[in-house]
């Protein structure tokens, strides 16, 4: 107010005095902290989405190390039957000592696939496991993923819920949320 009784205000201060006389909204007050909160689990899941599918690209890309690891394998275990048919050709084809020498050729490289296969197998095993523990991490991903959707319905149905002022649209507002909740619980449980 100036020193002559004269004051001029906008819209805001008159709101701003309104709510400090009356005590504002109660409605509207409920409404914006049901908001804010759904703002935050909201945010929470989202974080909880992002992690589980970070989780499942680094699962995707071990199966996919474990799988080049096993056909690495797989090529040196042909590469030793190759060198295996080539002695038994020679046993076939030589005699005396030049024999013994590719029948004991073709016994070490007998030995050296199965080694090879075990380890070609192991690998294999590991990339199965990886490639499961990726879908199961993608699995929970879609369910944070979804909760944090039906959240964000939530807060946009709340934000039309204050801009018409029309109570009965609470219940989508609790329907959403209620939803969300259900799908955010499924991602924690791993469900």
């Amino acid at each position: 107010m100036s020193d002559d009784g004269f004051h001029v205000h906008g819209p805001h201060d008159h709101e701003l005095e309104h709510v400090a006389e009356h005590g504002g909204d109660r409605f509207t007050s409920q409404v914006a902290v049901l908001t804010a909160v759904l703002s935050t689990i909201g945010a929470i899941f989202g974080y909880m989405g992002g992690h589980t599918q970070n989780e499942a690209l680094l699962y995707k890309n071990e199966a996919a190390i474990q799988k080049t690891s096993a056909s690495n394998q797989w090529n040196y275990y042909q590469a030793k039957s190759n060198k295996q048919n080539l002695a038994e050709l020679s046993v076939v084809l030589t005699t005396g000592s030049a024999q013994e020498k590719f029948n004991q050729a073709v016994e070490r490289y007998k030995t050296e696939k199965e080694e090879i296969k075990v380890e070609a197998d192991k690998l294999e095993a590991a990339a199965r496991e990886a490639d499961q523990k990726s879908e199961q991490e993608m699995h929970l991903h879609g369910r944070w993923a979804l909760a944090t959707t039906m959240l964000q319905v939530a807060i946009a149905l709340s934000a039309i819920t204050l801009l018409t002022r029309k109570r009965w649209m609470l219940v989508g507002v609790y329907t959403a949320t209620g939803l969300g909740l259900l799908c955010g619980v499924a991602g924690y449980l791993h469900l």
